[in-house]
């Protein structure tokens, strides 16, 4: 499953934890006084499990998009950037999951002429064209469609640079070793860290933020997110009856209290008023099973897993997040008024998709023009890999993943990673709103979008130069890409290409259209 995120957060803090102004009386309705010198006295999985309880025993409860935003990139044993992490593979056999570009080599050239497909079709820039990767893994994918493209010398010769973007310094120094070769100099800038690649002698900078990476008129950027948007923190939301205030007592001797207002028409009155509750994330009691909590919503199995030492719960009343989240599109509103409906918002996910929209497509006149690109001509293009639904809200997506197994998301903090179905509608959604010169394409099952790639053709081609054993591995490696069983990549996967608006007149490679221009 991944990559990298952002950049992580350096202290846990109540900042880090989106808590600096909840109301420390919050933790008192979650532990008591004897159960809290219990849980002190426990002996915790890892040392972010324990930060972590010491943190929520002094500020209360905290939103699942905290919990897992700590557990993936905190620097106190994050499972990307913690001390524990060090020299621990997350990926491949011995990792704990393997991606599509680990599985076959012809997962990221078809990527790689996607991207030569797209330049071609955009006027066949000569140069300012920038190669972005966000969350670049073990830098087999770039490392794919770099030795892809250089067959292509024209556009080759037209890449400025190719900007990593990675937030794990045990990843980057892997990425480096890959795409420059063991022992390549690297110089630091403001910007990140630069190094030459391997192949056109292409430069390579590595940034912790997107943010990093120049946004300006004459760029052409091509920008790819395979197995990223999974890994954002997103925070969880059910809906309910708002709890109704008993009336105040009666003094004796008081004025009677005023006529009672007229009474409402009677469909109004008959319907609830509803509100979001935010799923929250309490530390268990010592002993107990996170089966018998929300918890037990999210897929993995209790009897055969570790102990989960934490849980969650649903928050008593409103909060910051679920006031204004899940009223943030009318996707979520219409679900407001079922009782018990959960809706799962991932606001880095929607940061990203404005991010790639305006550097494409510049920034809608309906937004600030802070980053609006100063040119009248959309240009580049944003190629999204990732799992999740079509066009239907994830519920209740949250897993762990660890050696290759599901596993509870609650437990051993730091050593199991975290990951969610992607809403491909909301990043939809997004990247239209925040600019009015991109349009969306996608998302469809990766098995159409690599079989009209050519991926039985170029399996076939390489499996002709090889023995018998080598090409039934390269055929059952691009069967497993293009698997369309209820649990196959090809179907669980999805692509969705962000590019410049020309009215639905072209549709991409892959997408159903061809090469144009």
């Amino acid at each position: 499953m991944r990559r990298a995120l952002a950049a992580a957060p350096r202290l846990l803090t109540q900042r880090s934890l989106g808590l600096a102004r909840q109301r420390p009386t919050f933790a008192a309705q979650c532990f008591s006084l004897s159960a809290l010198r219990r849980q002190e006295e426990r002996k915790w999985s890892t040392p972010l499990a324990k930060q972590l309880f010491e943190a929520i025993s002094t500020t209360g409860t905290v939103p699942l998009a905290s919990f897992m935003r700590m557990c993936l990139t905190g620097d106190v044993g994050g499972y990307y950037t913690g001390a524990i992490g060090e020299g621990r593979d997350q990926f491949g056999l011995k990792g704990d999951f393997v991606t599509s570009p680990e599985i076959s080599q012809v997962f990221g050239e078809l990527i790689g002429i996607w991207f030569v497909a797209e330049w071609m079709s955009q006027g066949r820039p000569k140069d300012g064209v920038q190669l972005i990767e966000v969350g670049p893994g073990r830098g087999t994918l770039m490392d794919d469609m770099l030795r892809t493209i250089s067959r292509f010398p024209d556009m080759a010769n037209s890449i400025e640079a190719v900007y990593m973007v990675e937030a794990s310094p045990e990843l980057r120094s892997t990425q480096k070793d890959l795409l420059c070769g063991p022992g390549t100099p690297t110089t630091e800038s403001k910007a990140g860290y630069h190094s030459t690649g391997k192949y056109n002698n292409l430069p390579i900078v590595w940034t912790q933020t997107i943010k990093s990476v120049p946004m300006e008129h004459n760029k052409t950027p091509f920008i790819v997110a395979h197995e990223f948007f999974d890994a954002l923190p997103i925070h969880s939301f059910q809906s309910a009856k708002v709890a109704v205030k008993p009336p105040p007592p009666q003094i004796s001797g008081s004025p009677a209290p005023p006529p009672p207002a007229r009474a409402a028409e009677p469909d109004a009155a008959a319907t609830p008023k509803m509100e979001w509750r935010e799923m929250m994330v309490s530390p268990t009691a010592p002993g107990t099973s996170s089966a018998k909590t929300a918890s037990s919503n999210y897929r993995f199995d209790p009897a055969a897993d570790a102990p989960a030492e934490f849980e969650l719960t649903l928050s008593p009343g409103t909060t910051r997040h679920s006031r204004y989240l899940p009223e943030s599109s009318p996707r979520y509103r219409r679900l407001k008024q079922t009782e018990g409906a959960v809706v799962e918002v991932c606001p880095d996910a929607a940061l990203y998709a404005a991010d790639f929209a305006a550097r494409i497509g510049g920034s809608s006149s309906r937004n600030s023009t802070h980053n609006k690109r100063p040119s009248s001509s959309p240009r580049g293009a944003a190629l999204i890999l990732d799992y999740g639904p079509a066009d239907t809200v994830p519920v209740n997506s949250l897993r762990g993943i660890r050696q290759h197994k599901i596993v509870s998301p609650f437990a051993a903090p730091g050593l199991v990673d975290l990951s969610a179905d992607v809403d491909f509608a909301a990043i939809a959604e997004a990247a239209t709103l925040a600019s009015d010169g991109v349009e969306v394409h996608g998302p469809l099952p990766q098995a159409d979008f690599l079989e009209q790639m050519g991926i039985r053709e170029r399996a076939a081609a390489l499996a002709r130069g090889a023995d018998r054993e080598a090409a039934e591995a390269i055929d059952k490696a691009c069967r497993r890409l293009v698997d369309r069983g209820p649990s196959g990549m090809g179907k669980v996967y999805k692509v969705m290409a962000i590019l410049p608006e020309n009215d639905g007149q072209r549709r991409p490679v892959g997408f159903g259209g061809d090469v144009s221009g």
